[in-house]
């Protein structure tokens, strides 16, 4: 018995029947999981999807990956294997209405002896309280969830949902996996893509580790009327390169500056400078690195290159000044500056023991010899009183204690010896000795 969401075998028959063309990369989708490219560390036998078919105990499954990596093939795919009637839903189409159809639909499919697998398009766009929706069904078994997000699960999914769903990592193709796919196509159409070597492995980049990407760039390939193999300036001048995956305000935004804050913690300029490039090209905003950049200085560089942190600024005032695409090459400089200058994370480790130190303390007053006295009153409660002034003491230093009374004195800051915090070392050395003699 069908339903308002099953496939119509009289349609089916029909399309069948049909002679229109079809995109190659329809053409080239997969009959089995055996014929997917890439994925196998999800795919292979030893693997989650792998164990999970082998033992004959399929669960709900939340994949994370970008675009045309084989997250809809590989849930349809699932439906195949385990004989589940497969149903596609998109999060952004599909409203409470609709959910109320497809959880009622498979429920008469459930009581006439079959199960549903329900794949989610986008599952990250419905909201909490339609994911909780979801609850209920996926627990008495009338479907089994597949969601397909391009978005980190730990943040855009309820935690609920997650504790009833593996999530499995998709990843982009490598560009083995896409020279698989363009042989693929080759076989279908018979003929080789008119292309040099050089031609046809920027082709491959230009998919960007997409494979459905890369059929639509093939076939287009595939249509032109040429009687000589392209090389790479014919195939630039023809194709436009696949924009990169990049979202300002989601996870790969977070990736990326991580990245980047990470080579240049790393003392690697090249690296820093590529990650940097592909932030630009993305589309992010020079601004957000200016005021990043400038914190990677003060973070991880600190006192021993103090000139660092106005490197950063003046490249961010130049940038201002410039705007783009000129100014961009300022804020280059200063990721060069930051890569190669000598690293200390000493001050920001000190600010931080001192933050927690001043909550563990709470309102302990300074002591009473260093605070002044404007009135008689307070000196007569003894404000001031044995206070020294250091440029009266011996090397102008007096050693005298400034945390309050009865709190135990703290080695915040302790310099390394990189860098001019070298020199600031020998200084904290200088005083504690000289402390140490006072104290005595």
């Amino acid at each position: 018995m069908t339903d308002l969401f099953d496939n119509d075998p009289a349609m089916d028959a029909v399309d069948g029947a049909k002679s229109a063309p079809r995109p190659l990369a329809d053409r080239l989708r997969p009959r089995t999981l055996s014929e997917v490219i890439g994925q196998e560390q999800v795919l292979g036998p030893d693997a989650p999807l792998g164990t999970m078919l082998a033992s004959g105990s399929l669960g709900s499954l939340i994949f994370w990956g970008p675009p045309g990596v084989g997250k809809t093939t590989i849930a349809r795919l699932l439906a195949q294997e385990t004989d589940l009637h497969f149903v596609q839903i998109s999060a952004i189409f599909t409203g409470v209405p609709e959910l109320r159809k497809v959880f009622e639909a498979a429920r008469h499919r459930r009581s006439n002896g079959q199960g549903t697998l329900l794949f989610v398009d986008e599952v990250h766009r419905f909201n909490k309280a339609q994911q909780d929706g979801f609850l209920p069904h996926m627990e008495d078994g009338t479907i089994l969830l597949v969601g397909a997000t391009t978005e980190n699960p730990s943040f855009e999914l309820n935690a609920a949902v997650l504790s009833r769903a593996q999530v499995l990592v998709l990843t982009r193709l490598t560009l083995a996996d896409l020279e698989r796919l363009a042989q693929r196509a080759e076989q279908e159409l018979d003929r080789p893509l008119p292309l040099t070597g050089e031609a046809r492995e920027a082709l491959l980049e230009m998919a960007d580790g997409d494979g459905r990407a890369l059929l639509n760039l093939a076939e287009q390939v595939f249509a032109w009327k040429i009687d000589k193999k392209l090389d790479v300036a014919g195939l630039s001048s023809r194709l436009m390169k696949r924009a990169a995956v990049y979202d300002k305000s989601g996870d790969e935004h977070f990736n990326l500056i991580s990245a980047l804050h990470k080579s240049v913690r790393g003392s690697d300029p090249d690296a820093a400078l590529y990650w940097l490039a592909r932030m630009l090209t993305g589309g992010e905003d020079p601004r957000y690195l200016a005021r990043r950049i400038t914190r990677m200085a003060v973070e991880d560089i600190g006192l021993a290159d103090p000139q660092a942190h106005r490197v950063c600024l003046d490249a961010w005032e130049t940038y201002e000044r410039l705007g783009s695409p000129e100014g961009e090459l300022a804020l280059a400089q200063s990721v060069t500056y930051l890569a190669l200058a000598p690293k200390s994370n000493a001050a920001y480790v000190a600010y931080k023991a001192a933050m927690a130190a001043a909550k563990k303390t709470g309102s302990e007053p300074p002591p009473k010899h260093i605070l002044n006295a404007p009135t008689q009153l307070m000196e007569d409660q003894g404000y001031g009183a044995g206070y020294a002034y250091d440029h009266d003491a011996p090397d102008g230093f007096s050693g005298q204690n400034y945390f309050p009374d009865g709190v135990k004195r703290g080695v915040f800051y302790v310099p390394v010896e990189r860098g001019f915090e070298r020199e600031l070392k020998k200084r904290t050395d200088y005083f504690a000795r000289l402390r140490s003699k006072r104290s005595d």
